[in-house]
């Protein structure tokens, strides 16, 4: 699990079944003090996320997929949580 900000969204008239319907967005990583670590991905959205939004991202495969409630779906990494602050100690 990481958090990362939503920099653009993805538009595909031809896709696999399993993502119909679903919206389609690029992350980049970010460290705990919001800054970009330089990695971006294609994450599914499942909260209705949005771009410029920090959120937080399963990104482990089956594990990911599940969330989905599909059997087998092509889905690596998934949106579960749009996050509103982090307080972090020391």
């Amino acid at each position: 699990m990481f958090i990362a900000k939503i920099i653009g969204e993805v538009v595909s008239t031809l896709k696999h079944h399993a993502l119909d319907g679903r919206k389609l967005l690029v992350i980049e990583k970010l460290d705990t003090d919001r800054k970009p670590l330089g990695d971006s991905l294609l994450a599914v959205d499942s909260v209705g996320a949005g771009v410029g939004e920090v959120v937080l991202v399963v990104d482990e495969g089956s594990s990911a997929a599940l969330i989905t409630g599909l059997d087998n779906p092509p889905i690596r990494t998934v949106i579960v949580g749009i996050i509103d602050r982090i307080d972090v100690e020391g």
